[in-house]
């Protein structure tokens, strides 16, 4: 572990305190996990105090846990299927932190939002909505931003089909576009290996 891990990991643990659920070091980096209910606060502490100093903030992305590495998620006590990820950066003292927090309704994921602290949250947020179905609490315009206003459901999730719900084709008679069905038979493609004799070998 690098001197400056060492003491971000210190001014962490001064700062927060009993606001840390959880505080990885892997591979050079810190992933610090916060409960949903002190997500806000703890991120403001982050920004705003200059011992830690995360005056940016890098990206903001949505996670399923449903189905991770056979439920390797299962370390974190209880945990919820949904978790958002946030990626911070402090210009001043040169480090980075990954910052986890699990939303406590897999029916209704809901987390603060952090706009108004760091304002790329924005669209970030509302790519994680549209994708996951995550509500962002707070956000002052969460809309879907990737996909169709029509469209149904949240296709990141780990549970949406390949082929999706609907389809949308130009119809002529009507002269607008319309979503029908989903046409295409789900099927699964087994590739088929052809092996030539002396294949590799010497001719």
């Amino acid at each position: 572990m690098s001197h400056s891990i060492q003491t971000l990991e210190a001014a962490l643990h001064d700062v927060l305190g009993g606001q840390i659920k959880q505080l990885d070091s892997a591979l050079g980096e810190l992933t610090l996990t916060v409960s949903a209910a002190d997500y806000h606060d703890v991120c403001q502490h982050l920004r705003d105090n200059a011992r830690l100093g995360f005056e940016q903030l890098i990206d903001v992305c949505g996670m399923d846990y449903s189905s991770y590495k056979d439920g390797a998620h299962s370390k974190f006590t209880d945990a919820p299927r949904f978790a958002v990820t946030i990626h911070l950066l402090s210009i001043s003292h040169n480090w980075r932190l990954r910052v986890r927090v699990f939303a406590v309704s897999d029916d209704v994921p809901l987390v603060a939002s952090i706009n108004d602290l760091w304002s790329s949250a924005n669209w970030f947020e509302r790519e994680a909505f549209d994708l996951f179905g995550i509500v962002f609490e707070g956000h002052l315009d969460l809309r879907r931003l990737l996909t169709d206003y029509g469209f149904i459901g949240h296709p990141f999730r780990k549970d949406f089909p390949t082929s999706g719900h609907v389809e949308m084709r130009y119809d002529a008679e009507q002269k607008r576009v319309v979503y029908q069905p989903v046409t295409i038979e789900p099927r699964e493609i087994t590739p088929r290996i052809i092996r030539e004799d002396n294949y590799g070998g010497v001719h």
